[in-house]
């Protein structure tokens, strides 16, 4: 169990480096990883299904333990990140498909990477985890009828399409997740539950290992396209990721709410989950091929740049407590 345990910390620690090295491989050798992209849905499936596994049911009970920061984090996140996203898409007058991919980022709930990155910034990971729970329950209804708002002038958009797409490959692998947490958890002192809860520790591995196999897979079949548009992309992904955090900050701020908080809070609302963001425009929009793009830039860049938030949230937090014991 120690070797898993170490394992499992070296990912969580290098994930946004393990993401970058598969992304150049893949984006320089394509061929071995376009297999990838046919099995999007169910990729994404199995690592929110071993999200689910992670939950406990008592878990929830944080939902109303701190319902202030949560309200705040998830109505940041639901505001800020599609309304930045339309607004960059129209200035910039980006063509449809990019425009529509850009859009399909911001209106996602936020991904479980944001509860490893806010661990790395000795952010407060309870309220992150409570975020990404909150805001992946209100997508089937919110993340819809955001793109139906903002995309509806670009092009034609099935909400109940976009919905019942959330539902399968969100919602119902989380709740199935927490569902089988929770029958082995009672069972434990059965031989099935036990070997249950020592395999548990290899599911945020197998995850890991998910994201960063789809991701490559988004790379690779997308490789001609990033070499087309992808410095513009970066550029527009770039300031759509900046603008989430520090506008998440600066609410925070506004707010009054405490620096550990708020960390979690910014990186919440910065980092989307932006696989699932391939996954609509792969099977809700296929005359719109160019619209997987950005999601496919996301998925890498906010990982390193949530790095870099993470360690300078990091870093100016001991500032702060150091101040505090010398004063």
């Amino acid at each position: 169990m120690k070797i898993i345990s170490k394992i499992e910390e070296i990912f969580s620690k290098y994930n946004w480096l393990l993401i970058l090295v598969f992304s150049v491989i893949a984006f320089i050798s394509p061929e071995p990883f376009l297999w990838i992209v046919k099995h999007t849905a169910i990729l994404l499936g199995i690592a929110m299904f071993g999200m689910g596994t992670t939950i406990q049911v008592k878990d929830f009970a944080q939902l109303t333990k701190r319902p202030k920061e949560i309200m705040i984090g998830c109505l940041a996140q639901f505001t800020i990140m599609p309304l930045v996203a339309w607004a960059i898409a129209t200035l910039l007058d980006l063509s449809t498909d990019l425009a529509l991919g850009v859009i399909l980022v911001g209106c996602c709930p936020g991904g479980t990477a944001s509860n490893v990155i806010t661990h790395i910034a000795k952010g407060d990971v309870p309220l992150s985890v409570s975020m990404t729970i909150t805001s992946t329950i209100f997508a089937p209804l919110l993340t819809p009828l955001w793109v139906s708002l903002l995309a509806d002038r670009l092009i034609d958009v099935s909400f109940w399409g976009m919905f019942e797409t959330v539902v399968k490959i969100i919602l119902v692998p989380i709740v199935l997740g927490i569902t089988v947490n929770y029958i082995i958890g009672k069972s434990k002192n059965s031989n099935i539950g036990q070997k249950f809860i020592d395999c548990r520790a290899l599911l945020p591995i197998i995850s890991s290992n998910t994201i960063i196999t789809l991701i490559s897979g988004i790379v690779a079949s997308n490789s001609n396209k990033i070499v087309e548009s992808g410095s513009i992309i970066l550029g527009v992904v770039a300031i759509h990721n900046l603008c989430g955090m520090m506008l998440g900050l600066l609410v925070c701020k506004l707010l009054k709410v405490e620096y550990t908080k708020s960390t979690a809070i910014a990186i919440e609302v910065g980092m989307q989950n932006s696989g699932l963001a391939v996954s609509l425009a792969t099977l809700n929009f296929i005359a719109n091929p160019l619209a997987t793009l950005p999601g496919a830039i996301f998925s890498v860049w906010h990982n390193i740049s949530g790095s870099i938030f993470a360690g300078w949230r990091r870093s100016h937090s001991s500032s702060l407590n150091a101040n505090i014991k010398i004063n």
